[in-house]
């Protein structure tokens, strides 16, 4: 596949920035984020015609970055740059932006996905750690023309500020700026008023837990389909009415991909090792599928509610350095398995409709350096009763996890997007 650059510029908003809100601190909890982009990847269907190919093309070509110039008045931080990692400087620089030419066919990329391969259709590749202090931008987008005139939408946006809902949130007002839909999503930039900055918070704080969960070496990145008759044995064997009677499908995926990892790092390493997801599983730790499922559910519940209002206000920096400090104590082990979970599941990442119909597929790429972090990344399929892991390890921790444990018995490994469900063993 070759990707030929053919435009770039960056698209502003088409309105000043009020003066007032030309800075945009980060929250204290931005503060915490290292300079990472997150990237995602949008594929849509060819153009119908052949007589007009290129005259629809650039139509959609010109009405994208018109509305996209529209839709940055009102996500007016995307259009700045990160500076001092503390703030954005909201100076209308614009996003930047990039058209490209590709030599294949969707059909092409979607019958043989490679993760790796799709990278290309990104704006840069500089979805890992930033140490830099100098400026960034907060959000890239590459908008690729396939051969048979079909558009790929490439983003990259900074963690700074932007997670998954807001990610989602702005990729469904622009598609709906350029329908013309009067129902356009707004933003709700509140963060820094609920959870105001603290300076006194050093910036190398999380960089000084970060480096125990990186690992070094060739990391390998699997897309793991999960369809929804392996996704419901999951959930039946992950109930118990004195734990979780009743989990979630993304509670689920995960314990089972938890259990699998620990169990290719016990067959790797010869003895259990002590795992940290979201809480410490120690060596000693019970991990039955219904027990690791408790503990997840555990874990998200202890940070809703009453957990968020401490963060809140004044009293914020207090429960951070203490939230710090126990995290410390937790990334400490150097003979733990660290496993990161990132789910896009039920916010509607599939209803960025340009008015060319939903996306065919989506997916954020793959992960491709010699520094990595074992990472999940899970995100619903197309018609929603799925889900996509994609799992990034070690490359020897990976073979060990598809060929001796039980992960490929309950998921598909890199199937075309349209293939037909499958049917999948049991525990």
């Amino acid at each position: 596949m070759v990707v030929e650059i053919m435009f770039k510029e960056s698209i502003k908003p088409s309105c000043p920035t009020p003066y007032h809100l030309r800075t945009y601190k980060h929250s204290l909890l931005d503060q915490l984020m290292p300079s990472a982009y997150v990237p995602m990847i949008f594929f849509y269907s060819p153009i119908n015609s052949d007589s007009n190919h290129m005259n629809i093309v650039g139509e959609r070509l010109e009405r994208l970055k018109q509305s996209l110039s529209e839709t940055l008045i009102i996500f007016y931080p995307f259009a700045g740059t990160i500076k001092d990692g503390l703030y954005i400087d909201c100076n209308d620089n614009g996003v930047q932006y990039v058209e490209a030419k590709v030599s294949c066919c969707l059909s092409e990329i979607l019958s043989n996905p490679d993760i790796l391969m799709i990278r290309k259709l990104l704006p840069s590749n500089i979805s890992r750690l930033e140490s830099s202090d100098a400026e960034i931008p907060v959000a890239m987008i590459q908008v690729n023309i396939l051969k048979c005139g079909g558009i790929v939408i490439g983003t990259q946006t900074s963690h700074k500020i932007i997670e998954g809902p807001t990610s989602t949130t702005f990729l469904k007002a622009w598609a709906a700026s350029v329908r013309g839909s009067g129902e356009v999503p707004m933003p709700s930039f509140i963060a820094p008023l609920l959870f105001p900055q603290n300076n006194l918070l050093p910036r190398d704080t999380m960089l000084a837990i970060w480096p125990s969960l990186l690992k070094f070496g060739k990391c390998v990145t699997s897309r793991l389909v999960f369809h929804a008759s392996a996704i419901a044995t999951l959930k039946a064997k992950a109930s118990s009415s004195s734990v979780v009677p009743n989990p979630t499908s993304v509670e689920s995926v995960s314990a089972f991909i938890w259990i699998c990892v620990t169990t290719a790092s016990r067959i790797r390493y010869g003895s259990r090792r002590p795992s940290v997801l979201s809480h410490i599983c120690d060596a000693e730790v019970n991990l039955e599928f219904q027990s690791l499922v408790g503990l997840l559910r555990k874990s998200i519940m202890e940070t809703s509610g009453e957990f968020v209002e401490e963060l809140q206000g004044e009293r914020g920096f207090q429960k951070v350095l203490k939230c710090l400090t126990e995290l410390g104590e937790v990334h400490s082990n150097g003979g733990a398995d660290y496993v990161a979970f990132s789910s896009m599941c039920k916010v509607g990442i599939y209803e960025a409709d340009f008015g060319w119909g939903k996306p065919m597929w989506v997916s954020p790429g793959g992960i491709d350096g010699l520094v990595f972090q074992n990472l999940v990344f899970l995100i619903e399929t197309r018609n929603g009763d799925g889900i996509e892991a994609l799992v990034t390890l070690d490359e020897q921790d990976m073979a060990v996890l598809q060929s001796q444990t039980e992960i490929l018995s309950f998921a598909a490994l890199d199937p075309s997007p349209f293939q037909p469900h499958g049917m999948f063993g049991s525990l």
